[in-house]
């Protein structure tokens, strides 16, 4: 039996709760962390995630950690088993636990993410017998246009609590859009900002391009593996890539058929 101890990461970056808000901001656009762990004399009091970071306005840049932060919704101990915690991420939606010394005791020891998880699969060489991408991805995908404001992608991406989201030209998709690429580019405060800013900031200026890319023939093991190498949460799902020559698994453009996600993939090693 593989433990989460086994694959978390010990002794995890982590901010107080006394910490500005600008403070955090900085260090999860240094580090590119998904969330960071909040902490009180070294004992778990909440996370903050990237949606808590980008949904503060300009006047409120100095409020601290305790007015930000989240309740964890899965909360993971160093004994527990690995699929048990898989079975806790996919079920609350979540993508990472924090990991504290025992239920009770709340001493913070380390943080485990769904990455994590398909990293112990793969390295366990499980390869999900013949499983493949076209029985697990989602068809119904929500996206935007190269062209839309980046206020507005942002407000899709709350609304429907995705954090990627494929960006279409011509009806081919082109790219896709993180709320990492979204603070990484400094416009983290543009819902509260004025319409000229909204207007003047188009997607297409900080989306990634050509995006990576997997075929519904894809075997989940090789999507899993994409996942983790290019550190990426999710896959749109094409038909008729246009392949980039010398970069595998991108096209410039293709016809979206639907997108498969890290709890897609990690759902599939439980089933």
């Amino acid at each position: 039996m593989t433990e989460v101890k086994d694959v978390m990461t010990s002794d995890p970056v982590t901010v107080s709760v006394d910490t500005y808000a600008t403070t955090v901001r900085s260090i999860l656009r240094r580090e590119g962390f998904r969330c960071v762990p909040v902490v009180s004399k070294n004992h778990l009091a909440g996370v903050i995630t990237r949606g808590d970071i980008l949904n503060i306005s300009s006047n409120k840049s100095n409020i601290e950690g305790r007015g930000i932060m989240e309740r964890p919704k899965v909360i993971a101990t160093p004994e527990m088993d690995v699929y048990e915690l898989a079975n806790n991420l996919v079920a609350a939606n979540e993508v990472q636990a924090p990991v504290v010394k025992s239920s009770d005791n709340m001493y913070l020891v380390g943080i485990v993410s769904v990455m994590d998880l398909l990293k112990g699969f793969l390295q366990k060489s499980e390869k999900n017998n013949n499983k493949t991408v076209g029985e697990f991805f989602t068809a119904d995908v929500v996206t935007c246009n190269h062209d839309d404001p980046i206020s507005f992608v942002w407000n899709k991406m709350d609304d429907t609590g995705y954090s990627g989201i494929p960006v279409i030209k011509n009806k081919k998709l082109i790219g896709i859009i993180t709320r990492k690429d979204i603070i990484n580019s400094g416009h983290v405060r543009i819902i509260k900002e004025s319409d000229e800013i909204k207007r003047s900031i188009k997607v297409e200026k900080i989306m990634k391009t050509p995006p990576i890319i997997a075929t519904p023939q894809m075997k989940i093991h090789e999507a899993a593996d994409l996942l983790v190498k290019c550190d990426i949460g999710r896959l749109p799902v094409v038909k008729n890539p246009v392949y980039i020559k010398k970069m595998a698994n991108r096209a410039k453009e293709s016809d979206l058929i639907g997108i498969i996600a890290r709890e897609d993939i990690l759902e599939s090693y439980l089933n």
